[in-house]
């Protein structure tokens, strides 16, 4: 088995695990498990399609479309991301659980074309997002 493949796989894992940690901080019920297995199960995909489509590349009769994966990726995690958004009588919940999913899929993405900056970078803004963000949510818009 090719070694780049090993560490993308291990990277996307490590990410999302980055991500999943933050959520399991703030007890949230998608967390480390989650979204470590959304980044890498995004990632596997796209290594898969990007494998079949150089297996496929100069076969005649033959059309095949990687982003077609990405595709269904992104769409298979929209139904994953709605699954876990409720509507309660204190609002809606789940939106930012939902949001950080398809994120988390998206990094894992990244990491199986082999944009590696791209997705620690990614990593980075999500945190922000998750962590910073929050704390001023909590501060200025939420006041107890």
């Amino acid at each position: 088995m090719d070694l780049e493949i090993i560490c993308q796989l291990f990277l996307a894992t490590f990410l999302g695990i980055l991500i999943g940690l933050e959520r399991e901080l703030k007890r949230k019920q998608a967390g480390l498990q989650t979204y470590s297995l959304v980044a890498l199960g995004s990632c596997l995909f796209t290594i898969i399609s990007f494998e079949l489509f150089n297996f496929f590349l100069y076969k005649t009769g033959i059309n095949f479309d990687p982003s077609r994966i990405i595709q269904a990726i992104a769409i298979g995690i929209s139904f994953i991301g709605a699954g876990v958004i409720f509507r309660q009588p204190s609002g809606v919940v789940g939106l930012t659980t939902a949001a950080g999913l398809w994120v988390s899929a998206a990094i894992g993405i990244a990491i199986g074309v082999r944009l590696y900056f791209l997705a620690i970078f990614t990593t980075f803004l999500a945190l922000l997002v998750l962590a910073g963000l929050g704390l001023l949510e909590e501060k200025i818009f939420k006041p107890r």
